[in-house]
């Protein structure tokens, strides 16, 4: 019995002064002196304890880190909160599933007998610290209940002295960083659905952490859901919970359920319950799929060339880049007049389809692989497909079409056969015909699309379009599986925050036009989170990191390197103005290109196990990750400048050989007691640990 539950007079006299629903029923005054005054809810690591009115305190370890406060609650079509609950009863029992062993609580509360709350909170032995949450509402009045949203699992992180950081998993047109410091004022409502015309989805996931403990919440359904989850700092901590706001209509007798939910506390940044929602969404069906070694090979863009590239130009660049290590050469947008009916431009391959197929077997005999860019969805006004079928357009519920703001093109809809069935002959076309080897998938209108009213498409309900995007690009995946077992499907939603639902449909994925160094490393973390520690990621095209050359980053986060790099020149008649020294590979630039290439090929480290456990991105300082490639340690530290030592974290048995993995200078040794290094650097160190075999420390 929790020492601070409230007296059951207390309690419910507190109850019916807040949620005044209705007068309680007859017969229900029994029901309610039968409740307990509170409930303790553990699996060890995650306690959650509830007091007689369904307010909630969470502690990990046993240290409360959130205050007792009304965690769910429904919010009413005439702007009342119905947050405070009279709990009913309390039910345990052993679970086992897909997840693996169990604990599974139910507790049922009434507020003033009009609305019963009915929650199963379940913990599995597999994931220590995770909660399962499953609720629903069931309207017990006599009259329909008009509910305007709702919350579940919403809690403030009591604040530390040296703050809390985040990570969210919603998209915005301004493109921001995923993981953020919270400073005083900050506020996100990550919604899941578009924060934009072309702008939306990604991963149901917010994350909050101190130097010492953090929670974590979501949803765990395997379909997307138009959910938010809102972080905002408060006087005394971090809130963050899951929430929704459809309206909904609830019938006397009749039951609203929430998306299943969770609710994790852990040590360490946003790696560890992100690892944990992979592994149990792999578990309830969605995973990446099995990856092809050619997802390592570096990649050579010719986006260098812009629009206006020439196929001379490309031509002439494939023997350089061939010789610098890169293995992919991606012919990017430009081929095509237009989006939307995807026919070839004449003025580039004046046989069309046969000059196609001709570019990509020209790349195969230069010795590389070819990937064709291509935008899904999108569609130009003034094209033949808009014209003669503009039913496959998403409409709103006024008839407009929704923007891609990128390229003045309307969003096509993804759950309309006719529009999977166009993409499936494009695929067929691009891979099956011409012979090309992958796809690169772009465009910040992939990642979330907006409810669909058109008319024509007979949908049961607008957020199919939403909902069904992952089934598109399933369809896409698998269209281009039946035709090359080996092709490489990038998805590449320009700065949004990956939807996880598209996982399966892809087995390479790119920073997607990051804005610095920093998004290249922390998307990488997220990224080997959601997708496994080997995750094929690129860090795009180096030209776009900080000071356009930092290899450092993606080497060291365990990333694929990515260049567009042109040669012998730049383009003369570039669509946009070109960075100062513009694009070409300099001799400079050769020798530095090339030390990188040759330093990730000899290592291969995108294929080993990223440790994203050690090092908190947030809170350690200079920043670090490390890497286990076939037993080897491979560590990598970042700061402007640095002047102190660097702490090997990961060391096992025995005594290792430390190296510069960059200048190949010896740094000593070290052991998993004496793992501290004394380091001067600007930018960037790192560091190979090699096991001696045989040598005790």
């Amino acid at each position: 019995m929790l020492s601070d539950s409230i007296s059951r007079r207390a309690a419910l006299g507190r109850l019916m002064a807040s949620a005044a629903l209705v007068a309680a029923p007859v017969g229900a005054g029994r029901a309610w002196a039968a409740a307990p005054t509170g409930v303790r809810l553990s699996d060890g690591t995650l306690t959650i304890d509830f007091d007689a009115m369904m307010q909630s305190r969470v502690s990990h370890g046993g240290k409360a880190i959130t205050p007792m406060a009304a965690g769910e609650a429904l919010f009413l079509a005439d702007h009342r909160a119905v947050d405070r609950f009279l709990l009913l009863d309390h039910r345990e029992n052993a679970v086992a599933g897909p997840h693996g062993p169990g604990r599974r609580h139910q507790l049922r509360a009434t507020a003033g007998g009009a609305v019963e709350q009915q929650l199963a909170i379940t913990f599995f032995d597999r994931y220590p610290g995770f909660a399962l949450y499953e609720m629903g509402y069931r309207n017990t009045g006599t009259e329909p209940l008009a509910i305007a949203g709702w919350r579940v699992a919403t809690h403030d992180l009591l604040a530390h002295p040296d703050g809390a950081w985040s990570f969210a998993g919603a998209s915005y047109p301004d493109r921001r960083d995923w993981v953020q410091k919270v400073a005083p004022g900050f506020e996100q409502r990550n919604f899941m659905g578009m924060n934009g015309s072309d702008y939306g989805g990604g991963t149901p996931v917010a994350v909050v952490w101190r130097r010492d403990v953090g929670l974590a919440v979501g949803h765990v359904e395997t379909v997307p859901r138009l959910v938010s989850l809102p972080v905002a700092a408060q006087p005394d901590g971090t809130r963050l919970g899951l929430s929704g706001d459809e309206p909904t209509l609830l019938a006397p007798g009749a039951t609203v359920t929430l998306p299943a939910a969770f609710l994790m506390a852990h040590t360490g940044d946003h790696f560890r319950p992100l690892d944990t929602y992979r592994r149990l969404m792999g578990e309830r069906g969605l995973a990446a799929p099995v990856i092809p070694e050619s997802s390592y090979g570096p990649v050579w863009c010719a986006w260098g060339y812009e629009r206006n590239f020439t196929t001379e130009q490309v031509y002439g660049t494939l023997p350089k880049a061939k010789a610098l290590g890169f293995e992919w050469a991606v012919l990017d947008d430009g081929w095509q007049t237009s989006e939307g009916d995807w026919k070839v431009d004449r003025t580039k391959f004046p046989r069309g389809d046969a000059d196609m197929k001709a570019f990509a077997d020209r790349i195969k005999a230069d010795g590389m692989r070819p990937r064709l860019w291509l935008a899904p969805l999108a569609v130009d006004p003034g094209t033949d497909l808009l014209r003669d079928h503009a039913d496959m357009l998403i409409l709103d519920r006024d008839g407009s079409a929704q923007n891609v703001s990128w390229w003045n093109a309307f969003t096509m809809c993804p759950a309309y056969p006719p529009t999977v069935d166009f993409f499936r002959a494009q695929v067929r076309r691009i891979i099956g015909e011409w012979g090309f080897e992958g796809l690169k998938l772009d465009g910040q209108h992939l990642n979330g699309v907006a409810p669909c009213h058109n008319p024509a498409h007979n949908h049961a309900r607008p957020e199919e379009s939403f909902e069904k995007l992952q089934d598109f690009w399933k369809a896409i995946y698998d269209e281009a599986m039946a035709i090359n077992p080996q092709a490489i499907i990038e998805i590449c939603p320009c700065g949004d925050s990956f939807a996880f639902h598209n996982i399966p449909a892809m087995n390479n994925t790119p920073a997607s036009d990051p804005t610095s160094s920093w998004q290249i490393r922390s998307k990488g973390k997220t990224f080997k989170a959601l997708m496994g520690p080997s995750a094929p990621y690129s860090g795009d095209h180096v030209e776009l990191s900080d000071g356009g050359d930092d290899f450092a980053s993606t080497y060291g986060i365990g990333a694929i390197p990515s260049t567009k790099f042109t040669w012998p020149r730049d383009t003369p008649d570039p669509t946009d103005k070109l960075p100062p020294g513009g694009f070409v590979l300099t001799a400079q630039k050769e020798a530095l290109w090339r030390k990188w290439i040759d330093l990730y090929r000899a290592n291969m480290l995108a294929r080993g196990s990223y440790l994203g456990g050690l090092y908190d991105i947030g809170f350690d300082k200079p920043e670090a990750h490390a890497i286990d490639r076939d037993g080897v340690l491979h560590y990598a530290f970042f700061a402007d400048a640095w002047d102190g030592p660097l702490v090997l974290r990961g060391l096992g048995a025995g005594r290792y050989t430390l190296t510069d993995s960059f200048s190949g200078k010896s740094l000593g040794t070290a052991t998993g007691a004496r793992n501290s290094v004394p380091a001067k650097f600007a930018r960037f160190q790192l560091i190979t640990a090699i096991p001696a075999r045989g040598v005790q420390a």
